[in-house]
């Protein structure tokens, strides 16, 4: 399998050279690559490594020498150093120093491992890394939260940077200029690879299916088998939701939703909306109680995010979870084109959902804007795609995202009343350009546009 080179990659040497570092937490979305991604870092940066999957066979022998440690420990036998011994008897061959990484795999399995975690790492000179989707331990009362002794990294679909270096063009991207003085060439070909991106998304799979196979079609189904094997182990967690085509279904009926074109929603209406959605096209069984465990499963498994809301550009009137979006854009496409959406529909929104996913990456604590998610904003009647601020600066930006050449009036309103410093106008038929305060990018190159 052809390898496909990740920035995590980095945050994991970053991680690992750090003095006295804590165990490391690898947790994302299924199928985004954790597995894949550990276990060449570990191959490659450690003398030793020791893999333990507790959804497997050296899981289960794993939790079997757990337990008879445990119980010998309750029966009155001493060990100078438990855990070294556990690692001891699963791997006669292990050797507790630096130079070792021991990598547990879909941690979510076993909450009693999980939280004996700190044990692990104050006995030991070795390296930890958990991985795993999550699935379960978000519902699971019996996982304690370990912050203190815990790095966490998420880990993502492929961005468009990194889907660009699987085909080669990362160097063009790093030469493209977002406000017009490159080459035509460079500008064309960006836009082609985008195109691409934008209907196949980052998935490690698909993306690895279309390198082989250059077939949209080939990738949705690849797309359409990572939802199916989410849903099917989703199952396991959900014994309220009672029509599992309703549940397969839900994802539909968030397009749809996303397709309607609102101004936000009023406080607790967005599930209301997705319930009436999914009761009118698929199922009556689905109550709020279920659609608002369903959302909020969809959002901590990485399916979807959220967007705020800022009513008349005042950023104390801040409402999250307002809207929410696909965390990838292959899901995106494939879901909207699914419900019969138009294509210049569709292109509107994906181009919108991208945006979403690169503000995403750079709000936070430890970010570059403000708010704890990316928000839109209304403006009178009017309303801005994305409203944001750079903690830097203090400098606000009016964002509008568009899909051709037309021109976003609310953002030239919102400028012109000075409840923005900036408009930055993302479109998808532009080589970019400035003029006063109005910033005019390519939408796919939101990426190299500076908040300062």
């Amino acid at each position: 399998m052809r390898d496909l080179k990740r920035t995590a990659y980095r945050e994991l040497l970053a991680w690992k050279q750090r003095p006295n570092h804590k165990t490391l937490e690898i947790s994302g979305a299924r199928q985004t690559g954790k597995t894949y991604l550990v276990n060449k870092f570990a191959d490659e940066q450690y003398a030793q490594k020791i893999y333990i999957n507790l959804l497997e066979l050296s899981g289960e022998i794993f939790l079997e020498h757990y337990r008879d440690i445990r119980k010998e420990l309750k029966d009155g036998k001493r060990f100078q150093n438990p855990v070294k011994e556990l690692l001891l008897r699963f791997e006669p061959d292990f050797t507790d120093s630096a130079k070792t990484v021991v990598i547990i795999d879909e941690i979510q399995e076993s909450a009693e491992i999980y939280n004996r975690i700190r044990e692990f790492t104050r006995y030991l000179e070795s390296d930890f890394i958990l991985t795993g989707s999550y699935l379960g331990r978000i519902l699971n009362k019996e996982f304690r939260y370990s912050a203190g002794d815990i790095t966490s990294l998420e880990i993502h679909t492929l961005s468009f940077e990194e889907f660009l270096d699987a085909f080669g063009k990362s160097e063009i991207f790093r030469e493209l200029d977002i406000f017009g003085s490159g080459t035509e060439e460079t500008y064309q070909q960006i836009s082609f690879w985008y195109e691409i991106y934008r209907q196949i998304g980052g998935y490690p799979s698909v993306v690895l299916k279309y390198l082989s196979t250059s077939s949209i079609a080939e990738c949705r189904e690849e797309l359409q088998e990572i939802i199916h094997l989410f849903t099917n182990e989703s199952r396991r967690y959900f014994d309220d939701i009672l029509d599992y085509e309703a549940y397969a279904n839900l994802f539909c009926s968030i397009a749809r939703v996303l397709v309607k074109e609102k101004k936000g929603f009023e406080a607790g209406s967005f599930s209301e909306e997705l319930q009436k959605i999914t009761a009118k096209d698929y199922s009556s069984n689905l109550g709020k109680a279920s659609i608002n465990r369903a959302i909020d499963w969809l959002y901590s498994s990485g399916i979807i995010g959220f967007a705020g809301k800022i009513t008349n550009c005042n950023v104390l009137d801040f409402r999250a979870k307002a809207r929410c979006y696909f965390m990838d854009l292959g899901l995106a496409s494939l879901f909207l084109k699914q419900i019969g959406c138009e294509d210049s529909d569709i292109n509107g929104i994906v181009n919108e959902n991208f945006v979403y996913l690169d503000l995403k990456r750079r709000s936070g604590p430890l970010g570059e804007l403000a708010f704890e998610m990316p928000a839109f904003a209304t403006w009178g009647a009017g309303e801005l795609d994305f409203y944001t601020k750079s903690l830097s600066t203090g400098k606000t930006y009016a964002i509008e995202v568009k899909s051709g050449k037309n021109s976003g009036k609310t953002a030239m309103d919102v400028l012109e009343k000075k409840k923005a410093d900036y408009a930055l106008m993302a479109k998808g038929n532009t080589y970019g350009g400035v003029k006063d305060k109005i910033y005019t990018i390519p939408v796919y190159g939101i990426s190299k546009f500076r908040f300062s």
